[in-house]
């Protein structure tokens, strides 16, 4: 079975520089996937979920958002922040969510603090729902 060369990096580390079936992931226009003999694509990546499969069995990332590259199977995701599902701190990112939705209660929405929190909730969210999906 043909194979993707996949490599995660953020500022901090290299998180996955392996072969992969198949990446799944999430940027503005929607979710896309990647199988090998994909077209060359440039494309951003959202704050969400990351989802790779390798020999059968399904990984899974909280990305920070940054962007993503195929060119002959081989796949470059640049992200700001990510975390594999078994590396998220459940109650740091519990505190994380409700000290967003506490600040974005007393925002307006017209500050600038308010996109501030509502991506941090948004990250808090995605690490949530990552770290629940940890085998």
């Amino acid at each position: 079975m043909s194979q993707l060369d996949l490599e995660i990096i953020t500022p901090e580390r290299v998180l996955v520089k392996e072969q992969v079936e198949l990446l799944e992931a999430k940027s503005e226009l929607g979710e896309f996937g990647i199988l090998p003999g994909h077209i060359q694509f440039l494309t951003t990546v959202d704050i969400g979920e990351v989802r790779y499969v390798k020999d059968g069995k399904t990984y899974y990332i909280a990305a920070g958002g940054g962007f993503a590259e195929v060119v002959n199977d081989k796949i470059l995701m640049l992200l700001e922040s990510a975390e594999m599902a078994d590396e998220i701190d459940i109650e740091r990112a519990e505190v994380a969510k409700e000290s967003a939705e506490a600040a974005l209660k007393e925002l307006s929405p017209d500050s600038p603090e308010y996109k501030i929190q509502e991506t941090a909730l948004n990250k808090a969210i995605t690490r949530l729902s990552v770290a629940s999906k940890k085998r």
